[in-house]
C-alpha cells in the first residue's frame, strides 16, 4: 500500500482554543501547580513510608546533590536564588536535626514543610506558561520564516526569499496514520512519543502538530534548551514544561512524574521524548525512559478510579519517528557515546547549539540545502500497547475489542498496584520500540552510510569497535562497483522487510541504485567540515571520518541487516 502524504494544511480540529486544555490549564496554573506539588508531597510520602529518619535521608540527599550541580554545572537559565533557597533548606535541616526534644511525629511535620517548600518549587520550575496569542504568532513565524528559507534555496533569483511557489510541505514529508491522530484527538488525550535525534526535533514536532490542524500539545523539553533565547521563546509559546536531566533526586522526579499525569489527567495531549535525551548513537532508541511514560498508565488508572470509562476518559499512545539526512549535533553525540563507559554519568551539553547565531546559522544553511525531512505518524495505542480502531476501542492481535479497564481491576474493584504498572509500562515501552522500527523510513543516506561501514567492518573482522573508528582514513577506500553490489543487496533485503510490515522507504529510494547513490553521497552528514561519505578523484568511496560514518550507520541498526555480510 502506498504511503499517504500530507499535502495540505488541515482546517483546526474543534473545540475552539478557548476550550483546548492547555488553554485551561493556562488559565488555571497556579491552582495546578499546587495540586501538583500536594500530590507530589503525597507520593514521596509515601514511597518513604512516612518514616522521618528517610525522608531526612532523601531531603539531605536532594540538598547534596543540587548544591553539587550549582557548583560544578550551572546553566545560564537557573534562577538566580539557587544559592539562597537551598541555603534555607541546609539551615532548616540543621535547625531540625539540633532540636532534641523532637519526637518522631513532630519531626515527621517538621520535615514534611521542608518537603513542601521543595515540591512548590520544582512545581513552579517545571510548569509550562503557555500563552495563546505567543503561540499562534509563533506558529506564523515558524511556518512563514522555514518557507522563506526553502523558497530561496529552491528559487534562483533575490525575489526569491518572498516567493510561494514552495511550501515547508515540499521539504517535510509527514505520512502514516495522520487521519487517526486527527479523530482520536477529539475523542480522547493523546501522548505522542516521538524519537530523538536533534535539537531541532521540539520546534519541528510543534511544527507538525499546527499543520495537522491539532490543539496545541505540551511538551516536556529539556531545561537546556532554554539556555538559548530563541529556543526559550519558542518552546514557551508553545507551551512546553521544563526537564531538568541534571537533576535526579527523588523529589524532583516524582514531581516531574506528577506533573506529566495530572497533565495528562487534565485533558492536555501531551508529548515527550521516551528516549529521555537525544540518541548519541545515531540508533533508533532501544531502551526507553520510562519515568514519564509511566505516567500515561497511572493517568489511565486514575481516570477509570473517578468512574471515567467512556472514550473521554481513554489516553492513546502515539509513535513518530523523525528522519534526517544529517544531525548537526552527530560529532559531539557519537563522541558522547563512544566515551561511554557504562556507568551513569552527566552530560555536558556541547555547544552546536549553544547560542541563538549557531542555530541560525545553522537553520539557514539546513533549509537551503534541500535536504528532505520525513516525520512518520505510527497507529495508535492505548496505554497497554493495544492497537487502536477508528472509534478509539482496544484490540487484542486477533482484531478482537478488548476493555483496558480489565487490567486494572483486582478483586472486583480499581485498584493501585506499583509492581503491576511497572509491569505494563515495560510493556508500553517494547511496543513503542517495535513501531519505532515499522514506521521508520529508509532514506538513500541511511544505506550508504550503513552498507560502507559493514564492508569496512568485513574487511577489518579482527578489530573491534573502537579499534575500526580509529584506521586511518587515507587507508579506506571501497571500489565502487564493489560498493554498489553491497547496497544492491541491503536494498533488496530493506524491500524485503519493507512487505512484511517492518520498515518503509521515502520516495527517492525507488530510483536505479546509482541514483540512490548519489543522492545518499549527497547528503549524508552534508553539513559536516568532515564528510563521513564522499567519492573520490578516483571513483572510489571513501571517508573523511569514520566515528560520523558509524553515527549514520547506526540508523539501519536493529534489522539484523549486519548478516548480510
Amino acid at each position: 500500500m502506498e504511503e499517504k502524504y500530507i499535502k495540505h494544511r488541515y482546517e483546526p480540529i474543534l473545540p475552539s482554543k478557548d476550550e483546548w486544555p492547555v488553554v485551561k490549564l493556562a488559565r488555571e496554573r497556579k491552582e495546578f501547580v499546587s495540586r501538583v506539588s500536594a500530590s507530589a508531597q503525597d507520593k514521596i510520602l509515601t514511597l518513604t513510608g512516612k518514616n522521618p529518619d528517610i525522608l531526612k535521608e532523601e531531603l539531605e540527599t536532594t540538598l547534596y546533590r543540587e548544591k553539587l550541580r550549582i557548583k560544578q554545572n550551572p546553566w545560564v537559565v537557573d534562577p538566580d536564588d539557587e544559592g539562597e533557597f537551598w541555603g534555607k533548606v541546609k539551615a532548616a535541616l540543621l535547625q531540625i536535626n539540633s532540636e532534641t526534644k523532637l519526637n518522631r511525629s513532630k519531626r515527621l511535620e517538621a520535615y514534611k514543610e521542608i518537603l513542601e517548600r521543595i515540591t512548590n518549587r520544582y512545581s513552579e520550575e517545571i510548569a509550562s506558561n503557555f500563552n495563546h496569542q505567543h503561540y499562534k504568532f509563533t506558529r506564523s513565524v515558524v511556518t512563514y520564516g522555514f518557507s522563506r528559507l526553502l523558497n530561496a534555496a529552491r528559487v534562483k533569483g533575490f525575489k526569491s526569499i518572498f516567493s510561494n511557489q514552495y511550501t515547508l510541505q515540499d521539504k517535510i514529508q509527514i505520512t502514516g496514520e495522520t487521519d487517526q491522530l486527527r479523530d482520536l484527538a477529539t475523542k480522547g488525550t493523546i501522548v505522542m512519543v516521538p524519537t530523538h535525534f536533534s535539537n531541532l526535533d521540539s520546534i519541528l514536532i510543534g511544527w507538525i502538530i499546527s499543520v495537522l490542524g491539532l490543539p496545541p500539545f505540551i511538551y516536556g523539553a529539556g531545561l537546556n534548551l532554554f539556555n538559548i533565547s530563541i529556543f526559550a521563546y519558542f518552546m514557551n509559546a508553545l507551551g512546553a514544561y521544563k526537564v531538568d536531566r541534571r537533576k535526579k533526586n527523588l523529589m524532583y522526579l516524582e514531581t516531574l512524574k506528577t506533573y506529566s499525569k495530572e497533565a495528562i489527567q487534565f485533558g492536555c495531549h501531551s508529548l515527550f521524548f521516551p528516549g529521555g535525551t537525544r540518541s548519541r548513537s545515531g540508533m533508533i532508541e532501544s531502551k526507553l525512559k520510562l519515568g514519564l511514560l509511566s505516567t500515561a498508565i497511572e493517568a489511565q488508572r486514575t481516570n477509570y478510579q473517578n468512574d471515567i470509562n467512556d472514550i473521554s476518559g481513554k489516553i492513546f499512545i502515539v509513535p513518530v519517528t523523525i528522519n534526517y539526512h544529517f544531525v548537526l549535533e552527530a560529532p559531539s553525540l557519537i563522541k558522547d557515546y563512544l566515551s561511554i563507559t557504562g556507568q551513569e554519568r552527566y552530560y555536558k551539553e556541547n555547544d552546536e547549539f549553544s547560542n541563538s547565531y549557531k542555530i541560525s546559522k545553522f537553520l539557514v544553511k539546513f533549509f537551503t540545502k534541500g535536504s528532505d525531512i520525513s516525520v512518520s505518524v505510527g497507529k495508535a495505542m492505548d496505554v497497554l500497547g493495544n492497537y487502536v480502531d477508528e472509534n478509539g476501542d482496544s484490540l487484542d492481535k486477533y482484531g478482537r475489542k478488548i476493555d483496558p479497564r480489565d487490567y486494572f481491576i483486582s478483586n472486583n474493584q480499581i485498584t493501585v498496584d506499583q509492581q503491576r504498572e511497572e509491569e505494563y509500562t515495560n510493556m508500553l515501552g517494547k511496543r513503542i520500540v517495535e513501531e519505532f522500527h515499522k514506521i521508520n523510513r529508509v532514506f538513500s543516506s541511511h544505506l550508504v552510510a550503513f552498507t560502507a561501514f559493514e564492508l569496512i567492518k568485513q574487511r577489518n573482522n579482527k578489530l573491534d569497535l573502537f579499534d575500526l573508528i580509529r584506521l586511518p582514513e587515507e587507508e579506506i577506500f571501497l571500489p565502487y562497483q564493489e560498493f554498489k553490489e553491497a547496497c544492491e543487496m541491503v536494498y533488496q533485503r530493506i524491500l524485503a522487510l519493507k512487505a512484511d510490515g517492518q520498515i518503509n522507504i521515502a520516495p527517492h529510494m525507488k530510483r536505479s541504485m546509482d541514483e540512490i547513490i548519489s543522492h545518499g553521497l549527497d547528503n549524508v552528514g552534508m553539513y559536516h567540515a568532515k564528510r563521513p561519505l564522499i567519492k573520490n578523484r578516483q571513483g572510489d568511496i571513501v571517508t573523511e571520518d569514520m566515528s560520523l560514518l558509524y553515527f549514520y550507520h547506526n540508523r539501519l541498526h536493529g534489522y539484523g541487516l549486519e548478516k548480510l555480510f
